[in-house]
């Protein structure tokens, strides 16, 4: 943690690293499925500092997760979480995924949520732009109240942003679809019929991106001019394709692109000097080299 708080203030107090965002627009990060615990603790405590590290170095405008903060809800797993993403310098939000609020969610998960992390779902301007953070898991698996108060919820408040003619981008956890439009419901998509009825909200009230993660491989759709893209995970990949997030850079016309930007680990620094091995014993007796 202290590694993280000096190198990025070296960063922002000095100038000696300069945002990446493109002259006259600005940028953000897409970070998905950090889920501590689901590529090994220590290993994913390690990737997280990390990244931090270095997207705080590039000094976007702020930073999306895409859900599964954390593999298992337990109390040090929220700690480390909150630990690390507490060494943001800039802000940070943050979407449900099915491993925080559980498969199936209840009011104990989402409470739990709730009182954790904060809001699972809310929405926030920046240069003209609507970001919109939904609870996916309340459309995967609905929860009796809450999944039509989210329902109404979204309904309103992308009625508000078109019509104050602003740009929407969703922050999710899960795809919509994975392939095509009308394949069926697996674990890593949405049902079929919410699915349409999300995309019909979206084409008629000018989302323009719909980010997720969960699929722990990058995907990427289109569906009528709006981007649909999953981002690979920052824990582990089941393609095994590197770690990273990805860097979302906006134009000065609103035009939206992203790339890729993997994690790159220090090296761990050599021991200075290494313990002698001892001599092997004979009879009983050290016999000296």
């Amino acid at each position: 943690m202290l590694r993280i708080w000096i190198l990025s203030l070296f960063g922002i107090l000095f100038g000696s690293v300069l945002s990446e965002g493109q002259a006259g627009g600005w940028s953000f990060v897409q970070l998905c499925d950090p889920q501590l615990g689901v590529g090994g603790y220590d290993h994913d405590l390690r990737y997280f500092e990390e990244a931090v590290v270095q997207i705080n170095q590039r000094r976007p405008d702020f930073v999306v997760i895409c859900g599964d903060l954390v593999q298992r809800p337990t109390e040090r797993s929220w700690e480390d979480f909150l630990r690390i993403r507490s060494g943001f310098v800039i802000p940070c939000h943050c979407a449900a995924g099915n491993h925080d609020v559980k498969n199936r969610p209840s009011a104990d998960s989402l409470r739990e949520y709730r009182e954790r992390i904060g809001p699972d779902y809310y929405t926030f301007d920046h240069r003209g732009f609507t970001f919109v953070v939904v609870n996916s898991q309340l459309w995967k698996a609905p929860v009796e109240g809450e999944s039509e108060a989210h329902d109404a919820w979204f309904r309103k408040t992308l009625a508000s942003a078109h019509r104050r003619k602003r740009p929407i981008v969703v922050i999710a956890h899960y795809p919509l679809f994975v392939r095509s439009v009308d394949e069926r419901e697996t674990y890593w998509n949405l049902p079929r019929e919410k699915r349409l009825e999300i995309l019909e909200l979206c084409e008629t009230r000018g989302v323009v991106a719909f980010l997720g993660g969960h699929r722990h491989r990058f995907e990427e759709n289109e569906y009528r001019g709006i981007q649909l893209v999953n981002g690979s995970s920052l824990s582990k990949n089941f393609d095994r394709s590197p770690l990273g997030y990805r860097w979302w850079d906006v134009d000065a016309e609103g035009q939206m692109s992203h790339r890729f930007l993997p994690i790159e680990l220090p090296e761990e620094p050599a021991d200075v000097a290494a313990p002698r091995p001892r001599p092997p014993k004979i009879g009983g007796r050290l016999r000296r080299p």
